[in-house]
């Protein structure tokens, strides 16, 4: 599919009630309002096509960035291209979302997800942590380093009362994706978890909830199925 064809197709799937609640959770013009359930029927004939996403993403609408990622080639994307999708992601939800996903299944997950991290722009280390969290939900402990995991759960602890609104969101993911899914440091993670407890973070006008990392560690403790591994990050 052409990069034309397909922005006309998002336009004719966009509808002004979900671009009303995109805008409300932060969604920044231009976008069309596309439910992600309509997205992938495009996903679907489409699959992956690195050139088309990267030409998608650049256009700076927000819907085209989400869909870029979905049908994004992890195995081609590069590390300076990463880079530029994180420094221009439309809004938070492109950002530790089709960015963070794309990024913790390519070559550069983890050394971009610590470079990211240190910004001192919250839209950028949001998307350091939110990687973080996507790639130890994919990786095998054994490919992890998991000295380095232990102390950046450290820094959470210490670090997430003073951070950035949308970095506080993305450091909780992290503690509760570490306690579901690296099963050496789930118990480190608990303990963070309880230590930080319920965080607050500024949802705009929406009814949208911070989870609350003890409950949701301790649940998936309660099902049996830590360390279990998802197969890839998007969904």
């Amino acid at each position: 599919m052409s990069l034309e064809s397909v922005m006309q197709e998002l336009a004719a799937m966009g509808s002004e009630n979900a671009k009303r609640i995109f805008k409300n959770h932060g969604a920044q013009e231009p976008f069309f309002g596309v439910k992600v359930g309509d997205m992938k029927k495009i996903v679907k004939r489409v699959k992956k096509d690195h050139a088309l996403s990267l030409a998608l993403y650049d256009t700076g609408n927000g819907d085209a960035q989400y869909l870029a990622g979905l049908i994004a080639d992890e195995r081609k994307i590069t590390k300076a291209d990463l880079q530029r999708w994180v420094e221009t992601a439309s809004w938070y939800m492109v950002g530790e979302y089709t960015v963070a996903w794309v990024a913790s299944e390519s070559a550069f997950g983890w050394e971009l997800a610590l470079e990211w991290l240190e910004s001192p722009q919250e839209r950028i280390a949001s998307v350091g942590w939110a990687t973080l969290a996507s790639l130890v939900s994919i990786k095998p402990d054994s490919a992890l380093d998991l000295p380095a995991l232990a102390a950046l759960l450290d820094r959470v602890a210490r670090d997430i009362a003073g951070s950035q609104n949308r970095v506080r969101y993305t450091m909780n993911g992290f503690v509760i994706a570490v306690g579901g899914a690296v099963s050496p440091l789930s118990a480190r993670a608990m303990e963070v978890a309880q230590k930080i407890g319920k965080v607050s973070v500024d949802v705009g006008g929406t009814a949208c909830k911070v989870p609350f990392a003890p409950e949701y560690i301790g649940k998936i403790v309660e099902m049996g199925r830590v360390g279990h591994k998802r197969k890839m990050a998007r969904c």
